[in-house]
């Protein structure tokens, strides 16, 4: 755990320095009242978010433990819904919000630096539309084979579903 970085992180910096070619500056780290979002441009009123796969319950890439299941399961859900509270707060003050997570920037890099500049540059921007959240994930099957995974979105918490999948333990 002593290794897991909270800022500067191999995504964090592919998509810095793909912006600062393209000519933007930003602020890292910097708050934004309560919220403290992974890159800021302020001339613009923009804040990026990049979110780990396994700490924002990534519905394609979050792998369950097997360990301490009740801790993580906590963790997960305080993580979903500090997104949500943060994603808020910062449209009600009037920023576009932008959450990316980590494995798209790594794939496809240039498209979401693409899409940075885009959202900066039109003034009647709409925030991107966050992707599905995994709140849950249980084991279904007694061999821990099969799990359910409950899912929601930031911007509408009645909005939610369900998946059955078979439990995969790669990465990417």
């Amino acid at each position: 755990m002593a290794r897991i970085r909270g800022r500067d992180t191999g995504p964090e910096r592919l998509l810095r320095s793909l912006l600062w070619r393209a000519g933007f500056r930003f602020r890292l780290a910097a708050r934004i009242g309560r919220v403290q979002p992974d890159l800021v441009l302020p001339s613009h009123r923009v804040a990026v978010f990049v979110d780990g796969c396994f700490w924002h319950g990534c519905p394609a890439h979050y792998v369950r433990p097997r360990t301490s299941m009740q801790f993580w399961a906590k963790k997960l859900r305080e993580n979903v819904e500090r997104d949500r509270r943060q994603t808020s707060d910062l449209e009600k003050a009037g920023w576009g919000v932008l959450r990316y997570w980590e494995h798209e920037v790594f794939t496809r890099a240039a498209a979401i630096a693409a899409d940075v500049t885009r959202q900066a540059r039109s003034p009647g921007r709409r925030s991107r539309e966050p992707a599905w959240r995994a709140v849950r994930v249980e084991s279904v099957a007694q061999d821990g084979q099969l799990e359910r995974w409950n899912l929601v979105t930031l911007r509408d918490p009645l909005r939610f579903r369900t998946v059955e999948r078979k439990r995969t333990t790669a990465k990417w």
